[in-house]
């Protein structure tokens, strides 16, 4: 039988493959009006391209990141930091950009095979390069998704080393948002495990029940309402396991853990819209299930990182 879950959130945010970095992100120097004039001048600088929610890979576990002369001259760019690995092939310090590419510049810089997927490889990746790729991504859609200003509909133009855009007739200033999105493991009294299958999910596939966080709310809030609005369940007892950035496109998933309210526990029911079946799960029948007629999560979420720690190990799939 495996190890009962470990009481260290340290260890457990150690588990979350998205939540590691090794970049200072060395803000004050975003304030610098000469910051991509130098950095391009200087061919120590590293440049790590993005495109289409994807990153240049060198191998499976290792980003490529090019030199500022293998960058088109027009590409948009991010400063992302300064490296902190020492054991990485630039050396500690160097600073590194995110080119923001178009289809036809990616096109220029490398062949569609060297673009990776980052929840597929993310495991693979060094503490640097998971932090590096999170940050570029999660920056690179931000940009997508604000090209022009909300109030005005004038286009935005990027400045502060690509961490603000900005209407240049008024000066109003646009600020890169995140939405945060509670994600929980239930149990019950038996210390079974609630999963989901979702109605966009092959019909074997679940995983943890999540939702966004409203206006107005509290995470422990959020927790209570998503798991009822989904599953027909009463939770009590939120608590905070940790956090990791998903850049698919702007969230951060923040873990729960809650157990079902013993006064008022409500009645097991999928909302029959989002969530199309429920079960409870014991450990042995998860680990003889799993990979065969039940598909987990990808070890890149923290839903697998969640549903390993109510297990006490990793689950073979």
């Amino acid at each position: 039988m495996p190890a009962r879950p470990s009481e260290n959130r340290a260890s457990f945010s150690a588990k979350l493959p998205l939540s590691r970095h090794q970049v200072d992100r060395d803000y004050l120097a975003r304030e610098r009006e000469d910051l991509f004039p130098a950095l391009l001048g200087d061919e120590s600088t590293r440049i790590l391209p993005v495109s289409k929610g994807r990153a240049l890979f060198r191998t499976d576990t290792s980003l490529q990141l090019l030199p500022p002369s293998a960058i088109p001259p027009q590409a948009e760019l991010v400063y992302l930091g300064l490296s902190l690995a020492d054991d990485a092939d630039e050396p500690v310090g160097t600073p590194i950009l995110a080119a923001l590419l178009t289809d036809e510049q990616a096109s220029e810089v490398a062949t569609d095979e060297q673009w990776g997927n980052l929840r597929m490889f993310a495991t693979g990746l060094s503490d640097r390069d998971a932090g590096l790729a999170t940050e570029a991504l999660a920056i690179a859609n931000w940009h997508a998704s604000h090209r022009f200003s909300p109030r005005t509909g004038r286009p935005l133009r990027s400045v502060k080393g690509g961490w603000v855009r900005v209407d240049t007739d008024d000066g109003h200033e646009i600020f890169p948002r995140t939405d945060p999105a509670i994600i929980v493991g239930v149990t019950d009294a038996d210390d079974r495990l609630l999963l989901g299958s979702n109605a966009l999910w092959e019909k074997n596939r679940y995983s943890l029940l999540a939702g966004f966080v409203e206006p107005g709310e509290s995470l422990e809030q959020a927790v209570e309402r998503e798991i009822f609005e989904e599953s027909g369940v009463r939770v009590t007892d939120a608590e905070y396991l940790g956090s990791q950035p998903w850049p698919f496109p702007a969230s951060l998933m923040v873990g729960f853990r809650a157990r079902v309210d013993d006064v008022d526990p409500g009645t097991l029911e999928p909302d029959g819209a989002e969530i199309i079946d429920l079960r409870w799960f014991t450990r042995e029948e998860l680990a003889a299930e799993a990979g065969d007629t039940v598909i987990l999560p990808g070890r890149s979420s923290i839903a697998r990182a969640i549903i390993e720690d109510w297990y006490g190990s990793e689950i073979a799939d």
